[in-house]
């Protein structure tokens, strides 16, 4: 089943279970997947693929963490809350991530097949990394690691 599907599966179970910020949450992401599809029409794409879906879903989750460091600071306690429900229901479309072996692994299988031996090769790397392993890596873990591997 693509996410497509599992979204609308979701909110269908969701609004039967008449858990409403399930929902409010389900039809924010299906608004912000509508809008991708559409920002894509001039382009001749009708419904963007499955990974710039995901791409989406961590955008929203990275997002929602800034948004939670702020209202930290602001001592906003229930919008901090409010925010990792909606982390803790968009993580549940994603693949899921490597942890930190499996991290250092990619990060070592990078470098050794785009031959990087300097920082001035992190743009290689990253560009290998994203492509073979774009939906299964957290990018905010790997930048260190890659630094320190080209240092």
């Amino acid at each position: 089943m693509d996410l497509r599907e599992r979204f609308k599966e979701e909110l269908k179970v969701a609004m039967k279970a008449k858990e409403a910020e399930k929902v409010s949450i389900l039809r924010m992401i299906g608004a912000k997947l509508k809008d991708l599809d559409i920002n894509a029409r001039p382009k001749g794409i009708d419904a963007v693929a499955e990974d710039e879906i995901i791409t989406m879903l961590k955008g929203m989750i990275k997002s929602r963490r800034e948004s939670i460091e702020m209202y930290k600071q602001a001592g906003r306690n229930e919008l901090v809350e409010k925010e990792e429900a909606e982390i803790a229901v968009i993580e549940t479309f994603l693949p899921a991530q490597l942890d930190d072996a499996g991290i250092q692994k990619a990060v070592d299988e990078a470098v050794a097949k785009t031959d990087a031996s300097s920082i001035k090769d992190m743009g290689k790397v990253m560009a290998y990394l994203k492509e073979h392993y774009g939906a299964v890596l957290d990018f905010s873990k790997v930048n260190p690691l890659v630094k320190a591997k080209l240092s």
